[in-house]
């Protein structure tokens, strides 16, 4: 598949994706939004368009390439064994969506990581623009992290390009402010992460921060423990963000958002002994039962 068809692939279902939720937000939304939502929008497209240009020319090779070169080397453990061709293919997308749910626990872990993830955790409200707010440095570190789990993980090009695919439409999917009836939601949840299993990630209460951090499949929080059912202060009242960085002009304006990771918290959330908090124990432990 050349990069030419997977660029139109990945745009055309972003632009769809992006245009369905969009629509079913406005239709029936979950919350009621506390920011202005045109500020936020320009600046969440604006650092995905950001994000698009540097990361290309940071990282030029593509997943896929790297799957087209360990497929050609038989390089990675999905070529250990001879799998059927669907075999394969399911196995690299589960196999890639647990990478990402183990990368996504080590930047809340590794504090030099939160750093930069603090970019995602700080919009103040969530909707279809938030499943793509991230730091350009966390993107780039990101696709470095991605090319070394194809590369180990040896999936399929096909495998790669649909991966990618889903994880971009579930992550706007399940970040949208949109109502889904109880029971539907709780259907979902035996498969992918749905909206409001993944707001109480969002949560301004640590530890709901630490926790359901699965974008596309739900299994892996539901296995490894790090799965929480509901927010304590419910879905419609309950406050997102991050406690330090409620300032809305601090953490909605592109330029602003894009220096969190090297600044100290703005002077009015400043902790009592006058220090940032320390995020080393954030997760006590990572891995819990609940």
């Amino acid at each position: 598949m050349s990069s030419e068809i997977e660029i139109s692939l990945r745009l055309a279902f972003f632009v769809g994706v992006l245009i369905i939720m969009a629509t079913w937000e406005i239709l029936s939304p979950r919350r009621q939004l506390t920011t202005k939502k045109s500020s936020r929008w320009a600046s969440n497209l604006g650092l995905v368009a950001l994000n698009s240009v540097v990361s290309r020319l940071v990282v030029p090779v593509s997943a896929v390439s790297i799957a087209v070169f360990a497929e050609s080397r038989q390089c990675g453990l999905l070529h250990l064994v001879a799998w059927p061709d669907w075999t394969e293919f399911l196995l690299g997308i589960v196999a890639l969506d647990l990478a990402i749910y183990l990368q996504h626990v080590l930047f809340h872990a590794i504090p030099i990581f939160w750093r930069l993830h603090l970019v995602h955790h700080t919009d103040l409200d969530l909707d279809v623009t938030s499943g793509n707010r991230f730091h350009t440095l966390e993107i780039v570190l990101s696709a470095v992290i991605k090319l070394a789990a194809v590369l180990i993980i040896g999936p399929s090009a096909v495998a790669v390009v649909t991966f990618e695919i889903l994880l971009n439409a579930t992550s706007m999917f399940n970040h949208s402010n949109v109502y889904l009836p109880g029971w539907i939601d709780q259907v979902l949840r035996y498969v992918i992460v749905t909206p409001d299993m993944h707001r109480v990630h969002h949560s301004i209460e640590k530890q709901e921060t630490n926790s359901n951090y699965g974008f596309n499949l739900s299994w892996w929080d539901l296995l490894l423990g790090t799965y929480r059912s509901q927010p304590n202060a419910g879905h419609t009242v309950m406050t997102l963000g991050v406690v330090e960085w409620q300032n809305e002009h601090e953490v909605t304006r592109l330029d602003r958002m894009l220096l969190i990771p090297f600044r100290n918290q703005p002077n009015n959330s400043v902790s009592e002994t006058g220090t940032e908090p320390d995020h080393k124990n954030d997760l006590e432990p990572i891995i819990r039962k609940n």
